[in-house]
C-alpha cells in the first residue's frame, strides 16, 4: 500500500531529459503484487528498504530478484513486481533518448530486462546510497538534479538524426510509418531500424505500437467506456487512437498489459501509460 507520494520537478535545465521525480513510501503486510504494463520508456527505481522482485513471464532470466534499486526497459511485454514490507525510494521515467544519454550505454543492452543497479555499479549505486542517507524529499530531488547534470557533462550526445526520428514518432503518437520516418531522417528503412534498435532498445515499428498503446492505456484509466456507462464505446475509442478495430485494440492490450481494456479500466499498474 502506498503511504506517501511526493512529486518533484527537476531543475529547468534538465527538463529535456527528466519530466519529474516521484518519491514514494509504501508498506505491505503481505506480498504486494502489481502487473506493470509495457512501455517505450526506461524505469529507474532508486530505493531502499524492502526488496522487490521483477518478473517477465516470457523469460525468467530477464528479471531481477531481491533488489530495491534497478533499471528496467524499454519493455515490449508486461511484467510483474512483488514486494513485502516497508520500502522507500524515487522513481524516474526516462524517454529512450534521455536514458541513452544519461546512462551512456546503448539501450539494446537493457531492452526487455530489469537489472539491479548493483550489477551496473558506479554512479547509480553511489546515488542510491546518498539518497537513502538524506533526510527529506527536497534534498533527494536536489541530489538527483546534481547527479543528472554531472552525467550530462561527461556523456556524449545521441546522434541528432536518431533523436529527430524519435521526436517525430512521438509527436505522431506512433502514427508515422517506418517508411515515412526513414524518408524524414534520410536513411533506408533497414539502416534506421538497426540504428534505432541498437540505441533505443526496440525497433521503430514496436516503439510506434507502444506509443499508441500508452495513449490508449492512459485513456482507459481516465475515460468511462462501454457497458452502459457514459463515454465512447471500445470500437469508437479504437478508431480514435488509430487501431484497425476493437479486436486490434484488445489484442494489443493483452500483449502489452496482460488483460483486456475492460479488465484494466480504473485499475492501472504503477507505471503510467
Amino acid at each position: 500500500m502506498l503511504t506517501e507520494a511526493v512529486v518533484g520537478l527537476p531543475d529547468p535545465r534538465l527538463t529535456p531529459y527528466v519530466d519529474r521525480y516521484l518519491g514514494y513510501r509504501e508498506h505491505a503486510v503481505g506480498p504486494l503484487v502489481r502487473r506493470e504494463a509495457a512501455g517505450a520508456f526506461v524505469v529507474l527505481i532508486l530505493g531502499w528498504g524492502a526488496p522487490l522482485d521483477v518478473t517477465d513471464p516470457r523469460a525468467a532470466d530477464r528479471g531481477a530478484w531481491g533488489t530495491s534499486a534497478f533499471l528496467a526497459g524499454p519493455f515490449d511485454g508486461w511484467c510483474v513486481t512483488r514486494t513485502a514490507g516497508e520500502g522507500m525510494g524515487v522513481q524516474v521515467l526516462l524517454t529512450a533518448p534521455a536514458a541513452r544519454r544519461l546512462l551512456g550505454l546503448p539501450l539494446g543492452e537493457l531492452a526487455n530486462r530489469a537489472l539491479p543497479v548493483d550489477r551496473l555499479g558506479g554512479w547509480l549505486v553511489r546515488l542510491r546510497d546518498e539518497l537513502a542517507d538524506l533526510p527529506d524529499w527536497a534534498g533527494r530531488f536536489a541530489r538527483l538534479d546534481a547527479a543528472f547534470a554531472a552525467r550530462l557533462a561527461v556523456t556524449g550526445p545521441v546522434d541528432p538524426r536518431l533523436v529527430g526520428a524519435w521526436r517525430l514518432l512521438a509527436a505522431s503518437g506512433g502514427g508515422l510509418g517506418v517508411g515515412a520516418l526513414a524518408d524524414e531522417v534520410g536513411w533506408s528503412r533497414r539502416h534506421l531500424a538497426v540504428r534505432f534498435r541498437r540505441e533505443f532498445g526496440l525497433p521503430p515499428k514496436t516503439v510506434a505500437r507502444l506509443l499508441r498503446f500508452q495513449r490508449a492505456y492512459a485513456m482507459v484509466g481516465a475515460t468511462p467506456v462501454g457497458g452502459g456507462e457514459t463515454g465512447p464505446g471500445w470500437a469508437e475509442l479504437a478508431v480514435r487512437l488509430g487501431y484497425y478495430d476493437q479486436s486490434h485494440l484488445i489484442r494489443e492490450f493483452r500483449e502489452f498489459a496482460g488483460a483486456t481494456p475492460a479488465a484494466l479500466a480504473g485499475s492501472h499498474s504503477s507505471n503510467p501509460g
